[in-house]
């Protein structure tokens, strides 16, 4: 049974685990937000991710059929593609899910496009803000799990609270905390 998560855009194409459905088994997988972890001195800071207009969006996939060999029956699973990220994600995180602009969704479908359109979203488009770690257990689910939290880090080079990228603007987190 394959136990991967989610599939990267280097490999996608040439990956045992994905090559076919790549090559066949194409989806969009909708959302209206993804979660990513900031590493700091001392631990992970969780943030939500969506667009600044707060519509939705969707993610480049790939699904796979297969039986499962405890009962038997037909499973049908997706898998996520991931890739570098924009320069706003890039603050938060080394990766992020492909976000697939309208106008990509029916030539991914249909195979007509590969690789070429699994390249990062325009970051102008994007806001992040810090979360509850709540959310890294599924125990958890409720609307404040994505409510912005305020974060002092030791350590950390800045102050948490939401922010958004603008073109030829420098990312503002906020005043530097005092120690």
């Amino acid at each position: 049974m394959n136990k991967t998560i989610n599939a990267r855009v280097e490999t996608v194409d040439t990956a045992p685990s994905y090559r076919q459905a790549f090559k066949k088994r194409r989806c969009l997988i909708p959302a209206d937000g993804f979660y990513e972890w900031k590493t700091v001195l001392g631990g992970k800071i969780p943030y939500s991710i969506s667009m600044k207009d707060d519509s939705p969006f969707v993610f480049a996939g790939l699904w796979e059929g297969w039986k499962d060999p405890a009962n038997n029956e037909w499973l049908h699973t997706c898998t996520i593609i991931t890739g570098e990220p924009n320069e706003f994600v890039r603050e938060i995180h080394t990766r992020m899910p492909v976000i697939l602009p309208e106008e990509h969704h029916d030539a991914w479908l249909s195979g007509e496009a590969g690789k070429e359109v699994l390249v990062p979203f325009p970051a102008d488009r994007m806001r992040a803000w810090p979360v509850s770690p709540r959310v890294n257990s599924p125990k958890y689910n409720d609307p404040e799990i994505i409510a912005p939290i305020e974060q002092h880090e030791k350590g950390s080079h800045m102050e948490h609270g939401e922010f958004s990228f603008d073109s030829g603007e420098e990312l503002n987190f906020g005043e530097r905390p005092e120690f």
